[in-house]
């Protein structure tokens, strides 16, 4: 006996059958992957770093999961376009509140203010967006948290979820070392100042002997939320709850080299847990190229201008200083640098 010849109609219902299991099976391989929710500061020096960890983890065959804070999220779909945290099934972005009135704008918020909230505010959400992760369609489970070292709220959160917490400290090696060495600095009386006159007179260059990795460094020469007179100081206080809290990390990973920092890295390792060098993070880039359907995905909060490069290129090699996006000095404030330092061309 003859089979009967297929119909239209069954070889539309063969073919709609054959994409259902095909989109079974790429469900199936996606909650096989390992998961890993990437928190970054909100600043934008600290969003960057975090994405190009969160690339490599993806081309390394992780579901990544972004998580952003709202305001930032709508910044960013501002700047990039309604498309702009569309993502990819194994690369999504989140959003959780940072504690702030939540307000439209593209202005950067106030550090001081979002120190203080974050630490408040953010656990809550965050444990909420855990959940509801574990129990999403076609997402595998959280297998870990890769938060800044800034963000530790989410230890608790890992904690309870029982997966591992690494910390990803933007700052260099020596940068982190010193935090971890101002609470002893306000023990030892060297912090706060004593009065503003402290920031002119010459204290600063008062030296620091005992800092094992960073010998013969001056105060002047550590980073500068210690230059307060305040001992309630938001900053000063936050740098030094987030180096404590650092100790309770699963593993710090740090975007430095052995090589640069020998002996800070040296000096570290026995007051926190394993540390991990892995930068430069340029260079791990080149070594695992991206993946073309990653390179939509930027996270630039303010909307790029790039008219900008045919002004660059019109000028001389080293003759245009960068100030970066988060502070924007007085157009009189630029125009008397610029005098000072053609002065010092001069010389």
């Amino acid at each position: 006996p003859f089979s009967p010849a297929p119909t239209s109609h069954n070889r539309i219902k063969a073919t709609e059958r054959a994409k259902g299991q095909d989109r079974m099976a790429a469900t199936e391989q996606n909650r096989a992957k390992p998961h890993a929710v990437m928190v970054p500061n909100p600043a934008q020096g600290h969003v960057f770093p975090m994405l190009k960890v969160a690339k490599l983890l993806y081309t390394s065959g992780f579901h990544v999961t972004f998580v952003n804070t709202q305001y930032n999220h709508r910044r960013l779909l501002r700047s990039g376009g309604a498309t702009a945290l569309d993502g990819l099934p194994s690369f999504r972005f989140a959003a959780i509140p940072d504690g702030l009135p939540l307000v439209d704008g593209d202005g950067t918020q106030d550090a001081w203010l979002l120190c203080e909230s974050i630490p408040k505010n953010c656990l809550a959400p965050f444990r909420d967006l855990l959940v509801e992760l574990n129990t999403s369609e076609g997402v595998p489970p959280v297998s870990c948290v890769v938060s800044d070292g800034v963000m530790s709220f989410t230890l608790e959160a890992a904690e309870e979820l029982g997966v591992p917490n690494v910390l990803f400290w933007t700052t260099s090696a020596c940068g982190f070392l010193a935090y971890a060495y101002y609470c002893q600095l306000v023990e030892k009386g060297f912090v706060p100042l004593k009065d503003e006159s402290c920031l002119t007179n010459g204290y600063l260059d008062t030296v620091i002997d005992w800092i094992s990795g960073l010998e013969g460094i001056s105060l002047k020469e550590l980073p500068a939320f210690i230059r307060t007179t305040n001992p309630k100081d938001v900053m000063l206080n936050f740098a030094i709850n987030e180096a404590e809290n650092s100790r309770r990390a699963s593993a710090i990973i740090l975007n430095t080299i052995d090589h640069l920092e020998r002996d800070v890295l040296d000096a570290l390792a026995p007051m926190f847990p394993p540390i991990y060098s892995i930068g430069p993070l340029q260079l791990l880039e080149k070594q695992s190229p991206e993946p073309d359907e990653l390179k939509h995905i930027q996270l630039n909060l303010l909307k790029e201008e790039s008219e900008c490069l045919e002004w660059l290129d019109s000028k001389e090699p080293n003759s245009v200083i960068y100030n970066g996006s988060a502070i924007l000095p007085p157009e009189l404030e630029i125009e008397n640098s610029g005098g000072e330092l053609h002065q010092f061309d001069a010389l």
